[in-house]
């Protein structure tokens, strides 16, 4: 058994020997093993350094393992993370799967209980033919209608693992990511490589509705159950039975409707508005959202006991700007697209137009992407895409620091504009961004935040 996509772990354990048992069967299966004590250090080490996955104890003397879980998957969602005990219990072990432990092994523990945690994980699952031939030369295939999500960079082809991974379940899965990124193709995709997709595929946006129009939409109503209530009509989750619902921008739900969904969630069933009789729910939920959702339940705006139901699997899309490898591949899709319904040649691109299209920030992400090469095609006719039939506002090159206006900076403008300008040259890397500005992390941490760089 190989474990290409494990190379770190993080070992969070009290008792040396456990923690030096764990680490030589880790080593013995080529894997980089970190062990350390205490909560706190673990926290402090995954602050400053990268791991693919968590051993973590149940019981450690400066925090209960379970809180522990908690906070790495506040801080790190998408760390995976297996609970290992010696004082096994069925509350804990449901409490811990509940926040996303992958799976939960009982001290003493064979190396094959290990081997089998560590299988959940891995990728490619072996033999897995089916898998393989979902992912093709330009990304995933969605379904037999040619759709695809274009990829081929490190990034992106994480993110087809888990879909891949996830898919066959029925967990629920948090899509989180920049307006733009595709969050509703990644749940199009969970769906069609399910079990369920065969049935129904239900969206709604919860940015589009009014509250009191939301609950309708979703529970549905009976005739005379409110002014304008004319006759009985089912609802978006009555819909969805035996299907797929997705919550798009759920971060819009208010706190009432966010406690009715909770309950749907942990019941499997709902009440139409005005109604008495309750009716049993099968369906799987999916959600996305473009805001952070932890710092939504810290600031009172969503739900704590919500926010882990709904993000047991937690997948976060990297912006274009970190997957800039991808560029290329993404812009011919879209002239190949374009071209076919314009009913014209395939233009070829420049290579100065495709370095400037690369170093370009993309804020809008793929969408942007899309719709600046759809501009271009519409308003330039010729066989060569070049650096002057690109938008001024890309083409003039913004990532490149200008120091220069007619009007003189504050002190404090010009931080911010080097520091945004350090950050797009590093793809928002920011270790990398500190390094160059000459400041820890975390002090640039609190500058990005100053000054609205998120």
């Amino acid at each position: 058994m190989t474990y290409d996509s494990i190379r770190r772990v993080l070992i969070v354990d009290d008792e040396a020997v456990v923690r030096s048992g764990i680490s030589r069967a880790l080593q013995s299966r080529g894997l980089e093993p970190v062990a350390v004590a205490a909560a706190e250090e673990a926290l402090q080490m995954l602050a400053r350094e990268h791991f693919d996955l968590a051993l973590l104890d149940i019981r450690i003397p400066d925090m209960d393992g379970v809180e522990l879980l908690k906070r790495i998957r506040t801080a790190h969602p998408e760390l995976p993370a297996i609970m290992i005990t010696g004082y096994p219990t069925i509350d804990t072990a449901v409490h811990a799967m509940k926040l996303g432990a992958l799976d939960y092994l009982v001290k003493p523990f064979r190396l094959d209980d290990l081997d089998a945690a560590l299988k959940k994980i891995v990728w490619p699952p072996e033999g897995d033919q089916g898998h393989a031939e979902a992912l093709g030369e330009k990304g995933l295939r969605i379904d037999s209608k040619d759709s695809l999500i274009i990829g081929q960079s490190r990034p992106m082809k994480k993110i087809f693992e888990k879909i891949l991974r996830v898919a066959p379940t029925d967990s629920t899965v948090l899509i989180t990511g920049e307006s733009g990124t595709g969050k509703e193709l990644v749940a199009q995709a969970i769906h069609a490589k399910s079990l369920r997709k065969d049935q129904e595929f239900v969206a709604v946006d919860c940015s589009s509705l009014v509250e009191t129009l939301l609950e309708s939409e979703l529970f549905g109503h009976v005739k005379g159950s409110f002014t304008g209530a004319i006759q009985t009509k089912h609802g978006l989750f009555e819909l969805a039975n035996h299907g797929t619902f997705f919550f798009d921008e759920v971060s819009n739900l208010s706190l009432k409707i966010q406690a009715k969904l909770l309950r749907v969630i942990q019941e499997r069933e709902f009440m139409k508005v005005g109604d008495q009789k309750k009716t049993r729910l099968d369906i799987r939920i999916l959600s996305a959202s473009n805001r952070n959702l932890a710092e939504s339940v810290a600031a009172g705006t969503f739900r704590e006991d919500l926010f882990y139901r709904l993000s047991v699997v937690p997948l976060r899309l990297p912006p274009l700007r970190e997957r800039t490898d991808d560029i290329p591949l993404l812009i011919h899709h879209f002239l190949e697209k374009y071209c076919r319904k314009l009913k014209r040649a395939l233009p070829e691109v420049s290579s100065e137009a495709m370095e400037i299209l690369q170093e370009y920030g993309w804020p809008g992400n793929v969408r942007e992407l899309e719709h600046t090469i759809e501009r271009v095609l519409i308003l330039e006719d010729t066989p060569v895409i070049r650096a002057r039939d690109l938008p001024a506002f890309i083409s003039q090159r913004q990532g490149e620091f200008q120091m220069f206006s007619e009007e003189p900076f504050t002190l404090e403008e010009l931080e911010k504009k080097y520091i945004a300008f350090v950050l797009r040259l590093t793809r928002g890397k920011r270790i990398k961004a500190a390094e160059i500005l000459g400041i820890n992390r975390k002090t640039l941490g609190l500058k990005i935040k100053k000054y609205g760089l998120e």
